[in-house]
């Protein structure tokens, strides 16, 4: 009608971003998931700090608990060095195995590494800070401390400084059994690569062509690996039961926070395809936006019209009327 007040769309405003080399930066930022790569950074360094520089809490122990009397294995069945080799390189040998034999998409070999080691990363630091924090005895403790013949009485709680272990590392280290940092490792390696495994094969989809029990075998494979580094940490009497259990379940929610973070879920039609591009969101959601806009506008103009030709009509009717 002829003086009422236009009507203005109530969508919500689209992504703006400033123009020139503000939005030059922007758009890298999202394109190349800087922030994330940023974040990786910080975890990185903090897990170095926590490393070199955190001692962990030194929990009193008695001499006379059978829990932690264990021999210090010299010899572990999974050394440091190896851990990396089975929970670390085979796993993301294996990622980028079936990335270039199934589909060598640049997106989804990108967002599959990049949280891939977001995993990891972020399962040392967990696990190591948790480890200084709680303090809590090896199985082993007694063996790595080395009691001086003057130990205060046997029947009492003592403090690390009965010990006379001269290798610090030796005797911090029986300070940080929970939670297991093997177990937590090998379950956020080898529990990502499952988790890849099951979206590319659609385990949890059993209508899929490619879902079978073959399949799952093939996906499940990495886990029993993780479970059997995991066990030897109880063999080698570095932890308990408790601690690789913790450790395990910590290493594999990890693995899936990441994983899902880039993936939809295993029980979604498309779950082989990792979300689209950040950069390409924005792009389409700024497109859809521009394009209603231009609607909008379109629509305004034709009703300003409209109300015009109307009111022309009738003021002509009544001139009409008049003479």
């Amino acid at each position: 009608m002829p003086g009422s007040p236009p009507r203005h769309s109530r969508r919500s405003p689209g992504p703006t971003v400033a123009k020139g080399w503000l939005g030059s930066v922007h758009r890298f930022w999202l394109r190349y998931y800087a922030s994330d790569y940023l974040g990786l950074v910080i975890l990185l360094t903090i897990y170095i700090l926590v490393v070199f520089l955190v001692e962990p809490f030194h929990r009193l122990f008695s001499l006379e608990d059978v829990a932690i009397q264990f021999p210090h294995a010299t010899k572990e069945r999974v050394p440091v060095p190896w851990l990396f080799v089975y929970a670390g390189a085979v796993p993301l040998l294996l990622i980028i195995a079936i990335l270039l034999a199934f589909d060598r998409n640049k997106h989804k070999a990108h967002v599959t590494l990049l949280g891939f080691f977001i995993s990891l990363i972020m399962t040392s630091l967990v696990t190591d800070t948790i480890k200084n924090a709680v303090g809590r005895p090896r199985p082993d403790l007694i063996s790595r401390c080395v009691p001086g013949k003057n130990s205060a009485e046997l029947s009492k709680l003592v403090s690390f400084r009965v010990c006379t272990q001269t290798n610090s590392h030796i005797l911090h280290d029986g300070f940080r059994s929970f939670p297991s940092g093997h177990s937590s490792f090998s379950f956020a390696g080898l529990g990502y690569l499952t988790l890849f495994i099951c979206g590319q094969l659609h385990v949890f989809r059993p209508l899929a062509p490619a879902s079978s029990l073959s399949a799952m075998l093939a996906a499940c494979a990495p886990l029993l690996g993780a479970a059997l580094i995991a066990i030897s940490r109880c063999e080698d009497y570095r932890h308990d039961v408790w601690d690789v259990c913790f450790g395990s379940v910590l290493g594999f929610a990890i693995a899936w926070l990441q994983y899902r973070r880039y993936y939809p879920s295993l029980r979604h039609s498309r779950c082989d395809v990792p979300f689209p591009g950040r950069c390409t969101q924005w792009e389409m959601a700024k497109l859809k936006n521009d394009e209603e806009s231009a609607v909008e506008a379109r629509r305004f103009e034709l009703g300003e019209e409209s109300d015009s030709d109307e009111h022309d009509h009738t003021t002509s009717m009544l001139n009409a009327r008049v003479a």
